[in-house]
């Protein structure tokens, strides 16, 4: 009787200890997720994400980074998913500006686990990003030149680092502006097909002293859509003048 005792009793301590361990492995897995792709926005390249990668990278995080064609909305959104097709588990889909209108598609992914705007565009499904960029008045700052005869819209100089980076320094705006990508306007008239953050958590970042994207569009935008909202002093690259802010709010998207 006792070494039938003894031995229902080390079953049922292993019967414990392996759904503990079950149940531990499922908790780490939903607390986890530790990839990170990144996608830049026009006037832009992946450049600017150097600071927020550094960040992430020593906290563990493996980190993409996405170079947008920009020459359609459809491009920008294939260039992202072929970046999420290398990742090896769930991953936190982040756009900035106009790349918040390209996560808004490619957040259909399915390794996609939840979205994180930084002073990004966030249209629903049907709208397109330049009837937001109409809802409020431009900033007199904002220097977003007409499409020329390419139909490339590119950001004015003379502008570029009071309206675009006013809290970088202007050695730091020079580069930005020299390595902008060129944007083809046409994609601010694509309507998005499904917005993704009507299925998936998304966070949104105010930048307050935004003058490319004004402040009160972000606002409205990540109100309608329910997203958790972060305000964070800085310009419209927020994401380079406060890369550890920026990072605080990925990092809490992934343990979600």
């Amino acid at each position: 009787m006792k070494t039938i005792f003894k031995s229902f009793l080390t079953f049922a301590v292993l019967i414990l200890s392996l759904a503990f361990t079950s149940a531990n492995v499922n908790a780490q897995t939903a607390s986890q997720i530790k990839n990170v792709v990144l996608v830049h926005g026009a006037f832009a390249d992946g450049s600017g994400w150097k600071g927020l990668y550094q960040i992430l990278t020593k906290k563990g995080y493996n980190v993409t980074i996405v170079q947008n064609p920009l020459s359609s909305l459809e491009d920008d959104v294939k260039a992202t998913n072929l970046a999420l097709d290398k990742q090896d588990g769930p991953a936190i889909l982040v756009g900035h500006s106009w790349g918040g209108t390209v996560i808004t598609e490619a957040g259909n992914h399915p390794k996609v686990a939840a979205l994180v705007y930084v002073a990004a565009l966030q249209p629903d499904s049907g709208e397109n990003s330049i009837q937001w960029l109409q809802t409020a008045p431009p900033a007199p700052e904002n220097g977003v030149l007409p499409p020329d005869d390419k139909g490339i819209a590119y950001y004015d100089k003379a502008k570029f680092h009071a309206g675009f980076a006013g809290d970088l320094s202007k050695e730091d705006a020079d580069f930005m502006f020299a390595s902008q990508g060129a944007f083809y306007a046409n994609g601010f008239g694509t309507p998005i097909t499904k917005a993704a953050w009507r299925t998936k958590p998304s966070y949104g970042i105010i930048a307050t002293e935004d003058k490319s994207i004004v402040p009160s569009i972000q606002h409205a935008m990540y109100k309608r859509s329910n997203s958790k909202i972060t305000e964070i002093k800085g310009s419209h690259v927020v994401f380079i003048s406060q890369p550890a802010k920026v990072a605080n709010v990925i990092i809490e998207a992934s343990k979600k």
